[in-house]
């Protein structure tokens, strides 16, 4: 993108620490929570974190009717049934909740409501049904719910009602507030309804607060607040005998736990309510596990337009569909957390020593240690253990020496002298590294020097660490195709991390032997040279930034507005031919 726009190309952003939730979580010394919908998940809070789950009673008996899922055939049948349930229970004055699985189809289904041909079309249906009834009440009743609809039908708005998504958010407050009242439809997304109570009658406080903003300062908050409790009373047992709160579910979530998060809108504190879900076999969910061969046995069995399937053996099937999706999801989440679990025994090695580090005043022996541990290496890489003097790669571990250690001794004439070994090799380098470095602190000062120390480990370990993250996340990229050649790619990463991990922890161990070697005290004229320089660079940016921003906006030489071939072709960021200052996108560029 920044190479198409012809701007800066920057470096690709640095992953600077990385965890896992489950990972994050388990660093907690007590771990507990509490949720309603956490039954559907208890294996897995009992295999990642080791926690029980306890169903706690509710408060008061949940009377609320679940009713068993209707399914049709087509999306289309589907909603058109959704708009005709939400009518009778608007005409009803039952409140009702809409849960919908994204803003695009709250809004689809916001427009169905406000379709007159459809609503016309419900309407007819209830006058062929009332046609059919032999009871004189059902026919009255059906023949009623057809002329209430036609004026439904009739009215520019259709059917009244609230959309609560992401789109509306500054409105959320507002129109839960009101979702209880009789006869309310409110449309909601699974992020936008959730956690939300629904209280039958309205929420008073929030309608104590319009009522006063609206009266202005004449208010009084008493009079107000008891005038509205005593309407919220009547709206509330008007709701009551309507039925309660009525949850209707347009679609079958791959989780469980959402689909019961939006049933417990509804029968809260043992009010009555109503939930249903309404599917279609071109839902995503019935489309993954097998629609087209229930499509196949619906249509020889001659089910018309408009039928619904409802049959408890169809709840148990969708449960088991959704269980399979939530265990293949956990498998997912659990095969992740395998793969945290190695780089997390690394990331604990690397944060206690670096907490270690920052807690240490004195890091002297640590640093003894590293630089120790470093001379050793390098003897053992060119004097090999029990091989002869003239194979010893003298010249190569001098030039070692000097790069990483920082001290310039006769090493060659040591290592000629008669029977040298590398043990005594070794002990003479260290001894005449801890001069070297002795000295060094005297020079700087002890607490300046150990301030050094200090700096420069936290500053290597950071780095190497940043970058061991960047190899690990591209072998994790790539370590799946091991499991073509039969290997295991979990063993796979384990082996090579750990193998990265040591070869990390061994070039910290040298860099900051060889930082803490090669730092010194400037000289007066280095200190004088180093200001003059960054002087001169300051200047330098600062006629160059005003030479820009000064440059005359005059056209370019030669240029015309009515000739093309002059405009030539810059970048649609850069400044515009014609000298006018803008970008070129924004002048004779525009589109």
């Amino acid at each position: 993108l920044e190479a198409k726009e012809n701007v800066d190309i920057k470096p690709e952003n640095m992953t600077l620490a990385s965890v896992t939730f489950q990972n994050y979580f388990r660093l907690y010394d007590k771990l507990a929570g509490m949720t309603g919908t956490a039954q559907t998940e208890a294996a897995e809070f009992q295999e990642i974190y080791g926690l029980g789950v306890v169903e706690v009673p509710t408060n008061k008996p949940i009377v609320r009717i679940d009713e068993h899922d209707a399914i049709y055939r087509t999306t289309k049948e589907k909603y058109a049934a959704i708009v005709e349930e939400i009518a009778k229970a608007y005409l009803k004055g039952q409140p009702t909740l809409v849960g919908t699985t994204s803003i695009e189809k709250s809004e689809y289904l916001s427009t169905l409501m406000k379709d007159q041909n459809l609503l016309k079309t419900i309407a007819e249906k209830q006058r062929v049904h009332a046609a059919g009834m032999k009871d004189k009440k059902d026919k009255i009743k059906y023949n009623d719910w057809a002329d209430d609809i036609a004026k439904l039908a009739s009215q520019p708005n259709g059917i009244p009602h609230n959309i609560l998504n992401a789109r509306f958010h500054e409105q959320e407050a507002g129109i839960i507030a009101n979702a209880g009242k009789p006869s309310a439809v409110t449309i909601a997304t699974n992020m936008a309804g959730r956690g939300t109570d629904i209280q039958l009658g309205g929420n008073v406080d929030m309608q104590v607060l319009e009522a006063i903003e609206a009266a202005g300062d004449a208010a009084d908050p008493t009079n107000i607040r008891e005038e509205i409790i005593k309407s919220v009373a009547i709206d509330k047992q008007t709701a009551l005998e309507a039925g309660g709160l009525f949850v209707l579910a347009t679609e079958r979530h791959e989780s469980r736990r959402i689909d019961n998060q939006l049933r417990g809108r509804s029968g809260r504190q043992g009010d009555p309510g109503k939930s249903s879900f309404f599917l279609s076999l071109e839902d995503d969910l019935m489309r993954i596990f097998g629609s087209e061969r229930l499509d196949k046995v619906l249509s020889t069995l001659g089910m018309s337009e408009g039928e619904a399937i409802i049959h408890p053996w169809v709840n148990k099937s969708l449960e088991k569909a959704q269980a399979k999706v939530e265990g293949r999801n956990f498998d997912i989440r659990k095969q992740l957390l395998k793969f945290d679990d190695v780089m997390n025994d690394q990331r604990k090695v690397i944060f206690e020593q670096r907490f270690e580090i920052m807690e240490t005043d004195d890091l002297s022996d640590v640093v003894k240690d590293m630089r120790d541990e470093v001379i050793e290496d390098l003897v053992t890489e060119h004097i090999p253990p029990k091989s002869y003097p003239d194979t010893w790669d003298i010249e190569g571990l001098n030039e070692k020496i000097i790069e990483h250690v920082g001290i310039d001794k006769p090493i060659i004439n040591w290592a000629n002298e008669e029977g040298i070994d590398e043990d005594v090799l070794k002990d003479r380098i260290i001894k005449e590294a801890d001069k070297f470095m002795a000295k060094k602190v005297v020079d700087f000062g002890t607490e300046q020097f150990r301030g050094i120390e200090k700096q420069i480990l936290l500053q290597t370990i950071d780095k190497n660490w940043r970058e061991h993250l960047i190899t690990l996340e591209h072998l994790r990229s790539v370590v799946g195709f091991r499991g073509y050649a039969n290997r295991d790619p979990l063993n796979e990463y384990k082996t090579e991390s750990f193998e990265l991990f040591q070869g990390m922890l061994d070039g910290l161990r040298t860099e900051v032997t060889g930082q803490l070697a090669h730092v010194r005290i400037l000289s007066e004229e280095e200190r004088n040279k180093i200001m003059q320089q960054m002087q001169a660079e300051a200047a330098a940016k600062e006629i160059g930034v005003s030479a820009v921003t000064n440059q005359p906006k005059e056209p370019l030489g030669g240029f015309s507005e009515e000739t093309k071939s002059t405009r030539r072709n810059p970048g649609r960021n850069s400044p515009c031919t014609c000298g006018s200052g803008r970008k070129f996108k924004h002048c004779c560029g525009k589109l």
